[in-house]
């Protein structure tokens, strides 16, 4: 639509699985022209999913995929090459979250992509980010879910840590890309430049727990696991967990008048 936010924005998108395409598929959301590029003969890997009939596209790549563009090219071939310059050079951004090292194999680096158009926006999302000793390691999102902590701190407090299903790695990455996106075009509006943009699945997930780190920062003591509890004082597990934690406060009126009083025991 002519009158969305970012109507007048084109995003080269060369990411896949889940993390790269949620943030673009977040940008196309406000109205980016999102372009995948994608391989010849097979498109991307997440088009393929283990139990989906075979020569159709996987729900899970159309749930992360919808209102963009889609061209093949053979980045490996000089005329595949070439499309893919001729796209950065129209482009205000540019977007990847291939493993540790292959962008660069790819001739496709930052430093590559600034000299054809200096004012693009270069995104990665990447595991680790690269001032880690765990930079050069490929993850998905349970491994960034368990180096950010949200493995550790979900689960019983009996039990071992628990995986949360919601993907906040992968999905949490690319909204966070989105964010960081968001406001390097903004200031690019004020100065003409373009920036490199770098959000890593452990940073993402970290800032997903910080009422964990808020724990062991009061306490000196790792937070510990409390089922469906909040770490620190608030229970979820229904309402009469919830009362019996806020009793006699202010939050306890406000979720008395959200529901029904005769859920609540006096």
């Amino acid at each position: 639509m002519p009158d969305s936010a970012l109507s007048d924005i084109i995003v080269c998108d060369l990411s896949q699985f889940e993390a790269g395409p949620s943030c673009t598929e977040t940008l196309a959301w406000l109205g980016a022209t999102v372009i995948k590029v994608e391989r010849p003969g097979t498109g991307e890997g997440a088009r393929r999913s283990v139990g989906d009939p075979p020569g159709v596209d996987s729900w899970s790549h159309i749930l992360l995929n919808a209102n963009k563009l889609s061209v093949t090219a053979d980045i490996k071939h000089p005329d595949g090459k070439r499309l893919v310059h001729r796209l950065i050079e129209r482009a205000d951004v540019f977007i990847e979250n291939f493993g540790p090292g292959v962008i660069e194999k790819m001739g496709l680096d930052y430093e590559h992509v600034r000299e054809i158009n200096p004012r693009i926006i270069y995104a990665q999302i990447k595991g680790f980010g690269s001032g880690s000793p765990y930079a050069n390691f490929p993850a998905f999102d349970p491994v960034g879910q368990a180096a950010g902590g949200s493995t550790a701190a979900t689960g019983t407090p009996d039990g071992p840590p628990v995986r949360p299903s919601a993907s906040l790695a992968d999905t949490g990455a690319g909204l966070h890309c989105a964010i960081g996106i968001l406001a390097a075009l903004h200031q690019r509006a004020r100065t003409g430049d373009g920036q490199r943009v770098e959000v890593a699945m452990q940073d993402a997930v970290m800032n997903f727990t910080r009422t964990a780190w808020q724990t062991y920062l009061a306490t000196g003591h790792a937070a510990k696991r409390g089922g469906g509890d909040f770490l620190v004082r608030v229970s979820v597990n229904g309402f009469h967990g919830v009362i019996s934690h806020i009793r006699g406060t202010r939050q306890f009126t406000q979720a008395k008048s959200l529901f029904l009083s005769d859920l609540f025991h006096s």
